[in-house]
Order: structure tokens, then C-alpha cells, then sequence
């Protein structure tokens, strides 16, 4: 009696105790939206003017620059709505296709970002093969390569919560909708749903994560191998932007997973945060980076 086949809706978790401040807060995310395009916005058209900039490395970082503007848009703007309108219902349909989203995405930035780990590798440790390595073409190929393999692995995510029913709770934890937050009010057995995004993220994401620490270790080797000190942290300085948004894509993805599967009963002003930091300090911290970074970049900001 207290469950259903499939809720109509499920209701959007707000931070407690600041329900008045709604509005100040909107405000405040608003405007790191509004940074966030912008910043991303930015990036895509001055690689797009900048002749010197058509290389492999800022290719991948326009795809980054694109995935983050849509992670970013299907998140961001039901939060707001939340927030000016107070419309914490999303309908179970939303939440599957806004839950898909956001795995899809996140599995295709993290392929990009060991694209680009493969690039600095090649550009480090094999510089005269890079440019007949690394081409246009095959730069394109690795895009199109990045968006199936994020489709294939997560779209059985939501497929395997259509036929569970759910509790008479509809309480997310988060503004928006994760697998993990939807598959706990599951009223059945949710083992294989478990297992498979257990599976699906670590042969994506963890994988990734491990080929990039394979990549930047072979790159240390080769610039210790650099007689001068001085030539050393010239070569190694091309890596730093990378490293940045690496870390900025993989902390936050880390302290979500950990929060939801191996720590209980926290605050839900824990998981709000860490929610929000996972959609919101990527997408905002990238163009930030690599336009501190990149003298081009900079010089044609201003």
C-alpha cells in the first residue's frame, strides 16, 4: 500500500533552514550560470578565431567547453525555477531524461579530458610525431568516438528504474536527479541497478582516471629525464592547465560518489553541497583556467 509502479513526480531537495533565501540564492547562481556561459561561450569562439589556436589541445578544449554548457543547462535552469517559483516537483519522465543527462555528459568529458592527457603525452614524450599523430580528422574521430560510448554505458541506468516501484517517499536529496538519489526510494530489490552503475562507472570513469595517471606518470619520466631544471618546468608547464581541470572534473565527481555509497545519515546541506559543486566548479572553473593559462586566449579576452 505504500508504494506505486511509477510516481508522477518526484520533489527537489532545497537547502534546509534557508527556504526564506531563495531568492538572494537564485540570485547568486544565476550569476554563476551567466559566468559560466559566457566563460564557455568565450572559449569556443575565440578557438574558433585564433588560427593559432586549430590544435588538437583547444579542439578538446571547445568539446569540454560544449559538454559543460549542456551539463550545465540541463541542470541549472529547473534549479532556478525551483528557486524563483518554488516548483520543487519534477515529473518521473524529466527526472529519467535529466538523470541521463547528466551520467551521459559527465562520461563524455571524462573521455575528453584522457583525450587530452593522450595529447600532452604525445606532444611531451613523442614531439616529432604528434602532428601526424594527433590530426584534425582524428581529433574529430575521438569527439564522435566520446559521445556513444557515454550513451551505451548510461542509458540502461534509467531503463533499469522504469519497471521498479517506489516508496511512498519522493524526497530527493539533491536539486536535481542522480541515479543513486532516484534508485533509493526504490520500494523492490535494486541490486542489478546497483551492480551495473557500479560497473558503468568505474569502466568509464575509473578507467579514465587510471589512464590519465598512466600518462602523466610516463610524461614525468620523460621530463626528469630533461638535463636543466629551467627546461623542466618549461615542458611540464604545459601540463599544468590540464591537471587543473582534471582535479576540477574528478574531487568533486569522487566526494559525490563517496557521499552517496559508502557514507550514511550526513546532513542534506552535505549532499545539496556536494551536488552543486559537481554540476556548477567544473563548468565555471574551466574557461577560468585555461584563459589564465593561454596567452592567446587572454590576449583576445581583452
Amino acid at each position: 500500500n505504500s508504494s506505486e509502479l511509477s510516481p508522477s513526480s518526484f520533489i527537489l531537495a532545497s537547502i534546509p533552514g534557508l527556504e526564506a533565501a531563495h531568492f538572494w540564492m537564485s540570485i547568486l547562481l544565476c550569476s554563476i550560470y551567466i559566468l559560466e556561459v559566457t566563460g564557455n561561450c568565450a572559449v569556443m569562439f575565440i578557438v574558433k578565431m585564433e588560427p593559432s589556436l586549430h590544435a588538437p589541445m583547444y579542439f578538446f578544449l571547445c568539446m569540454l567547453a560544449a559538454i559543460d554548457l549542456a551539463l550545465s543547462t540541463s541542470t541549472v535552469p529547473r534549479i532556478l525555477s525551483f528557486y524563483w517559483f518554488n516548483t520543487r516537483e519534477i515529473s518521473f519522465g524529466a527526472c529519467l531524461v535529466q538523470m541521463f543527462l547528466i551520467h551521459t555528459l559527465s562520461a563524455i568529458e571524462s573521455t575528453v579530458l584522457l583525450a587530452m592527457a593522450v595529447d600532452r603525452y604525445v606532444a611531451i614524450c613523442h614531439p616529432l610525431r604528434h602532428a601526424a599523430i594527433l590530426t584534425n580528422s582524428m581529433t574529430a574521430k575521438i569527439g564522435l568516438v566520446a559521445m556513444p560510448r557515454g550513451v551505451l554505458f548510461f542509458l540502461p541506468l534509467p531503463l533499469l528504474l522504469l519497471p521498479l516501484p517506489f516508496c511512498s517517499s519522493r524526497m530527493l536529496s539533491h536539486s536535481f536527479c542522480l541515479h543513486q538519489d532516484v534508485m533509493k526510494l526504490a520500494c523492490a530489490n535494486t541490486t542489478p541497478s546497483v551492480v551495473y552503475g557500479l560497473t558503468a562507472i568505474l569502466l568509464v570513469m575509473g578507467l579514465d582516471a587510471i589512464l590519465i595517471c598512466l600518462s602523466y606518470i610516463l610524461i614525468l619520466k620523460a621530463v626528469l629525464c630533461l638535463a636543466l631544471w629551467k627546461e623542466r618546468v618549461r615542458v611540464f608547464s604545459t601540463c599544468v592547465a590540464h591537471i587543473c581541470v582534471v582535479l576540477a572534473f574528478y574531487v568533486p565527481l569522487i566526494g559525490l560518489s563517496v557521499v552517496h555509497r559508502f557514507v550514511k545519515d550526513l546532513a542534506p546541506l552535505v549532499h545539496i553541497i556536494t551536488g552543486n559543486v559537481y554540476i556548477l566548479v567544473p563548468a565555471v572553473l574551466n574557461p577560468i583556467i585555461y584563459g589564465v593559462r593561454t596567452r592567446q586566449i587572454q590576449r583576445k579576452i581583452l
